[in-house]
């Protein structure tokens, strides 16, 4: 079986957000070597949209796409427009497995980094008077 994920972010006209996505998901693929290869899609405004990223992996050949929501919180597109791209793109694709991971919400994982950053913060700021 051949599997392709797809880091999905929100998309921007900014450069730095593209720079910053293209990182995240080489560090992702540098991690997980030949279990999946690991591409970018964008909900909107940047390329690949997600249906043309879906495409593309199927064109490729892959035979399961897994749509990872590189998100913080629940809304409107991890409620309602990423399952509707979902859906669309299993009509186009019935052959192909695709599912929807979950967002990146509330993780204790999450807590420490955020504890870190605080405190890499105070640290950086020295002592209060």
């Amino acid at each position: 079986m051949s599997t392709t994920w797809l880091v999905i972010a929100h998309g921007s006209r900014n450069p730095a957000l593209i720079a910053a996505h293209t990182e995240i998901c080489h560090r992702v693929a540098s991690r997980v070597g030949d279990r999946a290869t690991i591409r970018p899609a964008y909900l909107e405004i940047s390329e690949p949209s997600i249906p043309e990223a879906i495409d593309a992996a199927v064109t490729n050949g892959t035979t399961s796409v897994v749509l990872v929501p590189y998100f913080l919180h629940v809304g409107n597109h991890t409620l309602r427009d990423l399952p509707e791209i979902l859906d669309e793109a299993r009509g186009r694709h019935p052959h192909v497995e695709i599912i929807l991971a979950e967002h990146l919400g509330i993780d204790d994982r999450l807590v420490e980094i955020t504890i870190d950053r605080a405190s890499e913060a105070e640290t950086a700021a020295g002592p209060t008077q």
